[in-house]
């Protein structure tokens, strides 16, 4: 169940499944609509059933409207399916253009722990100073982005208030 702790290691992704998880990322930073900011980030959330699902950041005037990467993905995920039929979310990256790599806000956190179990693993990706990342397409830039930050839910927020918590 979603937002339980789980003993299985069902979160344990293959190199194929780590990089395609984190190319669909790098690639949704391309979409980023960030103009006040120029922070750009992309998410990619893998479902067991092998499902990628990606959202970019976006800005807008009125600061607090914006949606960051992480909900922008998450959010149609959850909507587009009928509950308990919802996949259950196995890995999340995500892509910014600064080094170290950057991890998710805590709102996006805390949305996250609503449909992720604490033993998801969280990738996260960043650009290195030295490298020139100049119309590269999202694979080049995994090959030359350097090794990503990976934590589990449960320690980028531990003592979580999640779903379990509200059952009588």
């Amino acid at each position: 169940m979603a937002g339980s702790s789980s003993t299985s290691t069902n979160f344990d992704l293959n190199s194929t499944e780590i990089k395609s998880l984190a190319t669909a990322a790098i690639a949704a930073k391309t979409h980023a609509y960030c103009p006040y900011s120029n922070f750009r980030v992309g998410a990619s959330f893998l479902t067991n059933d092998g499902k990628l699902v990606s959202g970019a950041n976006v800005e807008v005037a009125s600061t607090p409207v914006g949606i960051c990467a992480e909900r922008c993905a998450l959010a149609p995920l959850v909507a587009q399916y009928e509950r308990p039929h919802m996949p259950r979310i196995r890995a999340c990256a995500v892509s910014t253009d600064i080094w170290p790599p950057a991890s998710c806000c805590g709102m996006c956190r805390q949305m996250m722990r609503e449909f992720c179990e604490l033993d998801m693993k969280v990738y996260m990706y960043g650009r290195q100073e030295s490298q020139n990342y100049k119309g590269l397409s999202a694979e080049r830039e995994l090959e030359v982005c350097g090794e990503p930050a990976v934590m589990t839910m449960g320690e980028m927020l531990p003592m979580s208030f999640g779903p379990n918590d509200l059952k009588h």
